[in-house]
């Protein structure tokens, strides 16, 4: 094993110190009303820059870059002649990774439409022609939501219903070749022995082979919200969380879609829970890898408050935006949580981005920046909300590229991780040092071993033949800690 001095940036810097506050600036107008705003969506580029996505009521859907300044002239999206299902609380779905950016939604009408998936290699500039994603035309499929693997292919869920609108459940397809075609897809089952709720989008999450959907279930009425857990990347899922133990129960179907990400081996989801006047926004956290959840309210009972609504949450690296809708007397506020290391959990105060009329919101974060977009009812525009924040090192080389998984030997003196074509591995320190790590490697699977390394936290860099690098946070446990570990 090599030891290698870093750069003096990497010295200086990896342990400074963060602070969680964010400076915003005024509102933007995304589009005006003429273009609609239902159920924004914000991805970034590979520059950083912010891509939204909405719709309108008349079935189209529209796309809008940043143009330095301002966003762009909205582009339309949908095939001429085709409309896609959207509202407030439900419509396309988006994501990206650098310059690849995928769009998936619910072709009309919803009774024999099809989940379609278009892609964009340069941007947003321009897209590809729509390929079908679900493999059924005796099956209702609806509320597409999507996901990226290491590989930069796309993952997307969506509800399956028999005709008639019964028997719901969700299904993840995948596929292997950035877009172009999909396999036939996985139904997760139901863990609670209800159904999911039939009228509540979900969300999708990956990292590594990890796949994890967070969907709100049905049993008897009683409403908590489940994450179904595939290890195999989504062959199969073989396990349930319970994210939610509030119990609401309620014969009627809220369509509120919970939403998550993975960090660091960590599931974190927000949801509502609770009737209309007495609805509040839960976190929960679980490891990817175990079967139960905590969870607690974001704010608790604030003085005034009538409800909370609409929770999305992004993160770059370990820096988390918590992003959602709440009513307090007559007032609806667009709120917002941020910290630069999530593991310590949220910060005690939370910035107020909006105040008016508002429904649905989302949330990314990336270089420095944060971008909300919200749906203003009262002007019936489509708005962005800037924040800048200092952003640290830890957080900067974790976004610098795709995270992968890596799985930690049982006696703790090495981890594996399944990747094509790694030509290197190297270990950061938090005293700026680097090493270049011994690899075994047999076809796609290598073990990196770290017995030699003191304990502490380090950045993984997996370097490839095709230019790609992964990055990940590894923890490196006691000898003494590992060595017991081996004797038990």
């Amino acid at each position: 094993m090599n030891k290698i001095v870093a750069a003096l940036l990497i010295l200086f810097s990896i342990r400074g110190y963060s602070q969680d506050t964010v400076s915003w600036y005024d509102p933007i107008t995304v589009t005006d009303k003429i273009f609609g705003n239902l159920h924004p969506r914000v991805a970034l580029d590979g520059a950083g820059h912010p891509i939204v996505l909405w719709g309108d009521r008349n079935g189209n859907a529209f796309i809008a870059k940043w143009a330095g300044k301002v966003f762009s002239e909205p582009i339309k999206i949908n095939t001429p002649g085709k409309y896609v299902f959207t509202e407030s609380w439900a419509g396309p779905d988006m994501i990206s990774a650098g310059d690849t950016i995928y769009v998936a939604y619910e072709e009309l009408p919803e009774e024999n439409g099809h989940i379609f998936l278009k892609h964009s290699y340069d941007g947003g500039k321009s897209f590809s022609i729509p390929t079908q994603v679900d493999d059924s035309d005796s099956h209702i499929s609806r509320f597409p939501t999507i996901a990226i693997d290491p590989y930069g292919n796309p993952v997307v869920a969506y509800m399956r219903l028999d005709m008639g609108f019964t028997n719901p459940r969700y299904v993840v397809a995948r596929s292997q070749d950035l877009g172009e075609t999909f396999a036939r897809g996985t139904e997760v089952p139901d863990y609670s022995g209800g159904h999911v709720s039939d009228c509540c989008p979900a969300t999708v999450v990956e990292s590594g082979d990890a796949n994890v959907i967070i969907y709100r279930d049905n049993l008897n009425g009683t409403r908590n919200v489940w994450a179904g857990v595939s290890s195999t990347s989504a062959i199969a899922f073989k396990r349930g969380i319970q994210l939610d133990k509030t119990n609401w129960t309620t014969k009627d179907c809220y369509p509120n879609a919970p939403d998550g990400i993975i960090v660091s081996d960590t599931l974190y989801s927000v949801y509502r829970s609770g009737p209309g006047d007495s609805s509040m926004v839960y976190l929960s956290k679980a490891p990817v890898t175990g079967v139960s959840a905590t969870a607690a309210p974001i704010t608790g009972k604030l003085t005034g408050l009538i409800s909370q609504n609409f929770p999305r949450i992004a993160n770059a690296g370990d820096a988390v935006a918590l992003a959602w809708e709440q009513s307090i007397g007559d007032n609806t506020q667009v709120c917002l949580f941020f910290t630069n290391e999530i593991a310590n959990g949220l910060p005690v105060t939370y910035d107020t981005i909006a105040s008016g009329s508002f429904s649905n919101i989302d949330v990314a974060l990336g270089k420095g920046h944060i971008y909300v977009v919200y749906q203003d009812d009262s002007s019936g525009n489509l708005m962005c909300r800037i924040g800048r924040y200092n952003e640290t090192l830890v957080n900067k080389m974790l976004a610098q590229s795709t995270m992968v998984g890596l799985h930690p030997s049982p006696t703790g003196k090495y981890f594996t991780v399944s990747i094509p074509n790694i030509s290197a591995c190297m270990m950061a320190d938090l005293d700026g040092k680097e090493y270049e790590m011994d690899l075994q490697c047999k076809k796609n699977f290598c073990r990196v071993n770290t017995e030699d390394l003191d304990p502490g936290l380090y950045i993984v860099r997996i370097y490839c033949t095709d230019d790609k690098v992964y990055t990940y946070k590894y923890q490196v446990k006691e000898l003494r800690e590992r060595e017991r570990k081996e004797k038990d």
